[in-house]
């Protein structure tokens, strides 16, 4: 998930300029999507790889995305990434799904192989690369507390159910959607022997010590309108990572919050190049380092200030 970032900074990457010669054409489709940042990974992680390829942004009309993907491909081009409002319409469309893209019910990344369109979903898997691999926090055997159950939320469970987490709690505003989810993913949890548990925002009050977690992520919609989700402040304390999937100049209400209280922070910056990352290494085959393409993306933002 993404907060809309002004596009003065971004106007002059040279990933979204027209392909030339035999440099292959990638880009992401949207509406709208000219807040994207991912010519700029792009760029990044194709000059550190010695990739020729060129990546453009497409905003594709709210009742055209079928047609734009379509036309996308037949002119020549290799791969798609899928931002709001499309990631449903990019599942339906599909002609194959890896197992994430199919648990999530939404895909984020197109490429054609073999005269067939397939999907992945890679936002999962680069929250799970941000939190284990960047912040240092284990997964296995720790307890997770999920808030929302929507397609962010959705996105993420598989990646973090195949971590192992002793347990999964998803908490939503509708108690009934986060049941729904639990309900979808309670095969691939028994499987990894996660305990799931779930309910309405008001079943947090009624968590012991012994039920506190470890990771809180928020992946609600709620920092865009500066809502913080309730919960309790004895959820957030010292040894708690707070993550928020969003991010901007400023830290989230959310981590805000979540910082009084005595919680590690994070935002959702380092998860958005992961995910750009995998999206990569799909279509080109190479893993990019990203360490150095947050750094800049993070500088760009205090830039902002």
């Amino acid at each position: 998930m993404i907060a809309p970032m002004p596009t003065d900074s971004l106007s002059s990457s040279p990933a979204e300029q027209p392909a030339q010669g035999f440099a292959e054409r990638y880009a992401v489709v949207g509406n709208p999507v000219a807040h994207s940042r991912s010519p700029q990974i792009h760029a990044a992680f194709a000059a550190q790889t010695g990739q020729s390829l060129s990546y453009e942004r497409i905003e594709a009309p709210l009742d055209g995305f079928a047609d734009t993907v379509r036309g996308f491909f037949a002119t020549g081009g290799q791969g798609l990434n899928v931002t709001t409002p499309f990631k449903v319409q990019a599942f339906e469309l599909a002609d194959r799904l890896t197992p994430r893209a199919e648990a999530a019910g939404a895909v984020n990344t197109l490429w054609m192989e073999d005269g067939l369109l397939h999907g992945d979903n890679t936002d999962g898997v680069g929250l799970v690369r941000d939190i284990v691999d960047r912040l240092g926090v284990e997964l296995q055997g720790r307890r997770v507390l999920l808030l929302g159950a929507g397609g962010a939320a959705m996105g993420a469970m598989l990646p973090l159910i195949e971590c192992q987490p002793e347990r999964i709690v998803v908490a939503n505003r509708t108690a009934s959607r986060a049941s729904d989810m639990l309900e979808e993913f309670a095969q691939a949890a028994g499987e990894a022997g996660v305990e799931l548990w779930g309910g309405g925002f008001d079943a947090l009050a009624g968590l012991s010590d012994e039920d506190a977690c470890d990771v809180v992520i928020n992946a609600t919609a709620g920092s865009l309108q500066g809502e913080v989700p309730p919960v309790p402040a004895a959820l957030l304390g010292d040894g708690v990572l707070a993550y928020d999937m969003m991010y901007g100049a400023q830290p989230t209400v959310f981590l805000q919050y979540a910082a009084e209280q005595g919680a590690q922070v994070a935002d959702g910056l380092g998860m958005l190049v992961e995910q750009a990352a995998e999206a990569f290494y799909l279509w080109r085959g190479v893993r990019p380092e990203t360490d150095a393409v947050l750094a800049a993306l993070r500088a760009s933002l205090t830039d902002q200030r």
